[in-house]
C-alpha cells in the first residue's frame, strides 16, 4: 500500500496521522508513505524525525470573517492544489489521508480531483473548516466522537475513535519511571499543555509547587512547552525546586510517562483525551479557550459527565481550584479508582486498527 498523509499546524493533527502510519506498517511492513505538510508547521520537524519522507506546500488558513487576506489565501490554495497534484502524480498513492489543519485542504482536494481514494479523520466533536469543506469530496470520514455524525454526510461517516489511543498502549510504565530516575513505587502526576505549552497552566502550576511536598508518595512531572521552558525554570529556581519534581520542555517518551501516570493535568485536545481514556487515567482538564468553536471544552465535558475527569475552565482556573481538585484525586483513592474505571469505559484502544480496516475493506468493524 502507498499512502499519502497530510495534516498539521499542531500536534493534535500530526500525531494521529503518525499513529495511523504505525498501525499500517504493523499490518503491512512493505507499505510506503509520503507526508505533505506546511514548511512552517510543527510537522516539518516532527515528521522527518519519525522517518517519513516529507514534502512542503505553501498554504494559509482562511479567516472566519471577510477580509482581503482571504483573497490571497484563495490564490495560495489554488497554487497548493496544483503543487499537490504534482506530488501525487509522482508518488502514485493508493489512498490519501487527511487529519485536519488547513494544510490538508489542498492535498485531499487534489487527490479527490485525481480520482484517488481519500479519507479524513476528525479528532474533535465539532469539525474545523478544512474537514468541513473536504467532507463533500472524500471517500470516507472517520470520527472520534459519536456526536460528530451531525456534522458530516452520514453515508460516508464511520465512528473509529482516535488512533492515538492505540499508539499510547505501547507505552512502558517501568521505562517511564526509569527515565526520571524515580523509584518504581512512586505514583506520577503528569502536567502538560500540548506541544506549545500554555501560559495559564504554567502560572497556576508554579503557584502550587511550594505545596507538592505534602505528597511524598507522588512525583510530579511538569512539561512546560519549549517556548515557556526558560522562563519557567527561572521561576522554579526562585521558588525552590521540590525534591519530587522534574521539569522538562518537551517529553519525547510521552507514551511511557502516560503509562506510568496516576493523575494527569492537561488541556483537552482530542488526542490527549483518547490517550487518557485508553489508559484509564484520572485527569484534571483545563480546556483551551483559544480554539475553534470552543471544541476543547465540549470534548472535556464528555469525560466530566462520565465521571472520568474534573474540568476547570481557564477563566475559573486558580491556585486554590487546582489544589482542591488535585488533592481530591490523589488522597481519595476510591475516587481515583472510580475515575480510572470510568475513563477506561470511554476508551477505544483499537481505534488505529478500525481505521486500517476502513482503509482496507471500507468497513471499520
Amino acid at each position: 500500500m502507498r499512502i499519502v498523509l497530510t495534516g498539521g499546524g499542531t500536534g493534535g493533527h500530526i500525531y494521529p496521522a503518525l499513529a495511523v502510519a504505525k498501525e499500517i506498517l504493523r499490518k503491512e511492513p512493505q507499505a510506503t508513505f509520503l507526508y505533505i505538510g506546511s514548511g512552517k508547521g510543527l510537522e516539518a520537524d516532527i515528521v522527518p524525525r519519525a522517518g517519513i519522507p516529507f514534502e512542503a506546500i505553501e498554504i494559509a488558513g482562511f479567516k472566519r470573517k471577510l477580509s482581503f487576506e482571504n483573497v490571497r489565501t484563495v490564490w495560495k490554495f489554488i497554487r497548493a492544489v496544483s503543487r499537490s497534484k504534482e506530488l501525487l502524480r509522482k508518488f502514485k498513492p493508493d489512498v490519501v489521508i487527511g487529519t485536519g489543519g488547513y494544510v490538508c485542504g489542498p492535498v485531499v482536494y487534489a487527490a479527490a480531483q485525481l480520482g484517488i481514494r481519500t479519507m479524513i479523520h476528525e479528532q474533535n466533536v465539532v469539525p474545523g473548516l478544512a474537514n468541513n469543506f473536504l467532507s463533500r469530496y472524500v471517500t470516507n470520514v472517520a470520527v472520534s466522537f459519536q456526536d460528530s455524525f451531525a456534522h458530516f454526510p452520514k453515508a460516508k461517516t464511520v465512528f473509529t475513535g482516535n488512533p492515538c489511543a492505540t499508539q499510547v498502549l505501547q507505552g512502558n510504565a517501568e521505562a517511564g519511571k526509569k527515565s526520571l530516575g524515580i523509584a518504581p513505587d512512586k505514583r506520577l502526576v503528569l502536567i502538560f499543555a500540548g506541544s506549545r505549552g500554555a501560559r495559564a497552566i504554567n502560572e497556576t502550576t508554579l503557584a502550587i509547587l511550594p505545596d507538592i511536598h505534602q505528597y511524598p508518595g507522588h512525583h510530579f512531572v511538569y512539561v512546560t512547552g519549549e517556548v515557556h521552558y526558560e522562563n519557567v525554570i527561572k521561576q522554579v529556581e526562585r521558588i525552590g525546586k521540590p525534591t519530587n519534581l522534574t521539569v522538562m520542555p518537551y517529553a519525547h517518551n510521552m507514551p511511557d510517562l502516560l503509562a506510568a501516570s496516576d493523575v494527569v493535568i492537561a488541556r483537552a485536545g482530542a488526542s490527549t483525551l483518547a490517550e487518557l481514556t485508553a489508559l484509564g487515567i484520572p485527569s484534571i482538564l483545563i480546556p483551551s479557550p483559544y480554539v475553534t468553536n470552543n471544541h476543547q471544552e465540549k470534548n472535556a465535558r464528555g469525560l466530566e459527565s462520565a465521571g472520568a475527569a474534573i474540568v476547570i475552565t481557564e477563566r475559573e482556573l486558580s491556585k486554590e481550584k487546582l489544589q482542591e481538585a488535585l488533592h481530591e484525586i490523589i488522597v481519595d483513592r476510591d475516587r481515583n479508582q472510580e475515575m480510572r474505571k470510568n475513563a477506561l469505559a470511554l476508551g477505544m484502544p483499537d481505534a488505529a486498527e478500525r481505521i486500517y480496516r476502513l482503509l482496507s475493506t471500507g468497513q471499520a468493524l
